[in-house]
């Protein structure tokens, strides 16, 4: 019994294998944010119809559909936008 307890729990017998795992889980990218229509109108400075016409000519990112009556925006999506916008800006 002594043996199962110590294979499972091999981190209370090891603490630079129970470190090396901290390390590799604390690396990881953080999670993709999704931004709901009210961020991204604040966050890009147009509102609604002017966001879905630019979706429309092709100028904005799609949105990603949650539900069936619910769509929202990856947040790298709209920074990468906003960062275009800027560099467009500045030739």
């Amino acid at each position: 019994m002594y043996a199962v307890i110590a294979t499972r729990c091999n981190w209370l017998f090891n603490p630079m294998k129970a470190i090396a795992m901290q390390a590799s889980t604390s690396r990881a990218a953080p999670p993709e944010r999704l931004l709901r229509l009210p961020e991204v109108e604040s966050m890009v400075g147009l509102r609604k119809s002017s966001i879905y016409d630019a979706m429309r000519r092709g100028d904005f990112p799609a949105p990603v559909r949650l539900s069936r009556r619910a769509v929202c925006w990856p947040a790298s999506a709209i920074d990468a936008w906003i960062a275009a916008r800027i560099e467009g800006a500045q030739r």
